[in-house]
């Protein structure tokens, strides 16, 4: 999702140089290529009227340009703000995970400890049963010590073994909490991107529409100054500028002047 998001994002710019580009060559074509410059009167008017429509179309893909630009910006602005709050939840998830690593070892230390304890405790025992009748007092007597010890190391271990067991199923339900959570957060942050995709998609279609018929706008008044063109007042107007006089010529030469 988030990848998909980047990409819009990077079109969003790509389409604005795009959109740059053709109203920066729109507006040089209209300001300094010639087109018809020499035409008088009505047709001279709507050639005028077209060029400057014509550069207005070109400054409508500029601003054009410019609205896709802020959009691009809008949709970085809305994934590093997702992303941010998804580090936090990412970094709380981090830390819950260790700790229920580190209990986890904790526990399986205290484990085999424990485990270690009720094997020194049997071998305990069982040196005091065999040893009946067959060592002096003194000797008996540093048995039963040694078998105490034992059952004092065993009891210690088994209370520290429990300690970890539950500490472990503590943190264990916390981490399950957690992860609920960050499910949740996460599905409706997806919820929200899609829903901010769409929408941001919904926009650059309505901004393109817009631009459309601004443009269309301007092909329309090129259209009403066509509508006026009138050929017969051009054409008066031609022969109005360039006549030399109201009548025709004379004869260059008189016939009854001239002698065989």
């Amino acid at each position: 999702g988030r990848k998909n998001c980047k990409e819009f994002e990077d079109f969003l710019r790509e389409r604005a140089s795009v959109e740059e580009r053709y109203g920066k060559e729109l507006i040089n074509l209209s300001r300094k290529k010639p087109c018809g410059q020499t035409e008088l009167n009505t047709l001279r008017r709507a050639l005028e009227v077209f060029k400057q429509r014509v550069e207005t179309i070109g400054q409508v893909h500029m601003q054009l340009a410019q609205n896709l630009r802020e959009e691009a910006k809008k949709m970085e602005d809305f994934r590093d703000k997702q992303k941010l709050h998804r580090k936090k939840i990412e970094l709380i998830m981090d830390a819950i995970h260790k700790n229920r690593n580190l209990q986890y070892k904790k526990t399986l230390d205290a484990k085999r400890l424990y485990e270690q304890r009720c094997r020194d405790k049997d071998e305990a025992e069982q040196a005091v049963h065999r040893s009946t009748n067959l060592v002096t007092p003194k000797q008996q007597e540093k048995l039963f010590v040694k078998l105490a010890q034992a059952k004092s190391a065993l009891e210690d271990s088994d209370r520290m073994y429990q300690n970890n067991v539950n500490a472990l199923e503590k943190i264990r339900e916390e981490w399950q909490n957690e992860h609920i959570k960050a499910c949740e957060f996460f599905e409706s942050q997806e919820c929200e991107r899609i829903n901010y995709f769409r929408n941001a998609m919904w926009l650059h279609v309505n901004q393109l529409s817009e631009g459309c018929v601004k443009n269309d706008d301007n092909y329309e008044e090129i259209r009403k100054a066509l509508e006026q063109c009138s050929i017969g007042n051009d054409i008066e107007c031609f022969v109005h500028i360039r006549k030399t006089g109201s009548l025709p010529p004379g004869k260059e030469m008189d016939g009854s002047h001239i002698h065989p």
